[in-house]
């Protein structure tokens, strides 16, 4: 099992703490550094859980705002700019060998396990 976790956000440090209370075995990917996604990789995870991509913008970050909100983009286009800025993915996904699911809420988890 992975994490994808970015230390800064509430959200993703919650989902965190969630699996470490559950005594889990898994791996944390600290996907603004790592570069932990390519366009290939996001496209496997968005198909183990179910959403489309652009149910996994945050479309909050200012940089969304500025230059992608009210845009019609194709899901090959969403996927191309989630994989170009990181910091627009929802946080954190938690993924398995066979699911993946956004863990905000962090009993979201459970869904997989």
């Amino acid at each position: 099992m992975k994490i994808y976790h970015n230390p800064r956000c509430k959200k993703s440090r919650a989902g965190l703490q969630y699996l470490e209370e559950k005594k889990l075995d898994f791996t944390v990917v600290l996907y603004l550094k790592d570069e932990a996604f390519t366009e290939e990789s996001l496209k496997a995870l968005l198909k183990k859980s179910g959403k489309n991509p652009f149910e996994m913008i945050r479309t909050q970050e200012k940089e969304y705002k500025e230059n992608y909100k009210g845009r019609e983009l194709s899901d090959n286009e969403w996927i191309k700019i989630m994989a170009e800025n990181p910091k627009f993915i929802h946080r954190p996904i938690i993924e398995t060998d066979d699911n993946a699911v956004w863990g905000d809420p962090p009993t979201n988890i459970d869904k997989i396990l």
